[in-house]
């Protein structure tokens, strides 16, 4: 189980003294945060791309490279990388780049982002959201797995034997996570191909996010990845805590009110109701979080939002040292309890070229017939439809409606 924090890298006042941090602030307190992090035990650190105020992270793969030469062993990832309005092409090359310098100390989740702007903003139609995130990561599939790629789309100029680089490191592609807040296409995607699913777990109640996380299980499955119960699964989250759950109250509640996502909106009591974004002590979170496989299944990876809403770093950092410190060795040992065997750990580079070797050496014994149902059963095909997650699934029994 890996357990983490991801920061949606907003420029937001502080409404208890009404002043803004410059943009140049926010990005050295990132870093800040980060080495942080990796300080007091946690694994990951993400971060997501935006290219509009009040948000900074234009070029996450930047910051990241930034973070791991000031870090040893935090994992790097993205919340999100905008599938639908980067080129594939650069994609992989960044990636790749980034998972040389970082020593393999990098995934990605890969999402059509919530600002509807940026896609006429990079020449994109947002109607072809969907399309575009199916079209483009079926390319990027390719690109980090053929040495040359012949490739003619919807979207882009055609390919003729291109080959992106750098190539990845040691021959493994950086593990993937389809990230999805409402699209069942999405979940089915990351189903296709053996991906990780992140439901952001954040906005509404958990019992919608249950229903992708529970039909991307059912897919994976059907695709032949795996058991339903292996499938790889991600969750967002929100806490906030104080000795004294009161004061957490107390001190959070006008951060809550002028939040650029959800202030001026429902109070905080019925946010932390509906949602799970916990305000209080940490054996409160610890209870909150610790449930959450009793909806969603044994899963891989837990990350946090805790620098939002213009919280100044001082409040950030002691956050981070009460999530370490006090809530996440709990919730190690929780999650731990009873956690079949086959269910596995979340995903790192050194265990994506073990099961490589391991697919290698059984291609090798089996022969080319083996070797050709295992490059089916990955994905290697141009990509998912959109058909099953509404009508029809491939086995022809209705698909759960999500």
């Amino acid at each position: 189980m890996q357990f983490g924090i991801f920061s949606v890298s907003d420029v937001t006042a502080d409404p208890t003294n009404h002043t803004t941090p410059s943009e140049h602030q926010r990005i050295t307190d990132i870093v800040t945060i980060a080495q942080k992090a990796e300080e007091v035990g946690l694994d990951v650190f993400a971060l997501g791309e935006h290219h509009n105020p009040p948000f900074f992270s234009s070029s996450p793969t930047t910051t990241l490279g930034y973070i791991a030469a000031k870090t040893e062993t935090l994992l790097l990832s993205t919340a999100t990388t905008l599938i639908t309005t980067n080129d594939p092409v650069k994609i992989a090359e960044d990636y790749a780049m980034l998972q040389h310098l970082s020593d393999g100390r990098v995934d990605l989740m890969m999402g059509r982002g919530n600002t509807g702007p940026v896609y006429p903003w990079f020449g994109q139609d947002i109607r072809q959201g969907i399309p575009l995130a199916i079209e483009n990561y079926a390319l990027l599939h390719r690109l980090w797995r053929e040495e040359y790629v012949d490739w003619q789309g919807k979207f882009r100029t055609p390919l003729q034997g291109f080959q992106s680089t750098p190539r990845p490191l040691d021959g493994v592609a950086p593990f993937v996570w389809h990230g999805s807040i409402r699209s069942p296409e999405i979940a089915e995607q990351a189903a296709y191909y053996g991906d990780g699913f992140f439901a952001n777990n954040i906005f509404w109640p958990k019992e919608h996010y249950m229903q992708l996380v529970n039909y991307y299980r059912q897919r994976f499955e059907h695709y032949g990845h795996g058991t339903a119960e292996q499938a790889i699964v991600g969750l967002g989250g929100q806490a906030f805590m104080a000795k004294n759950s009161q004061d957490a109250v107390n001190q959070f509640r006008p951060y809550f009110n002028e939040a650029p996502v959800y202030g001026h909106g429902p109070s905080l009591e019925d946010f932390t109701e509906q949602t799970p974004l916990t305000v209080g002590s940490p054996q409160q979170v610890i209870d909150r979080y610790a449930s959450m496989r009793e909806y969603f299944g044994d899963y891989q990876r837990q990350l946090f939002l805790m620098d939002h809403a213009g919280l100044p770093l001082k409040t950030v950092l002691e956050q981070l040292d009460l999530l370490g410190e006090e809530v996440v060795p709990v919730l190690r040992k929780e999650f731990a309890k009873n956690r079949p065997a086959t269910v596995p750990d979340g995903p790192t580079h050194a265990s994506l070229v073990a099961a490589s070797k391991v697919a290698a050496l059984g291609a090798a014994r089996e022969g080319s017939d083996a070797a050709a149902e295992a490059g089916a059963a990955t994905g290697a095909a141009t990509g998912p439809g959109t058909g099953a997650a509404f009508g029809l699934a491939a086995s022809g029994r209705p698909s759960e409606r999500v």
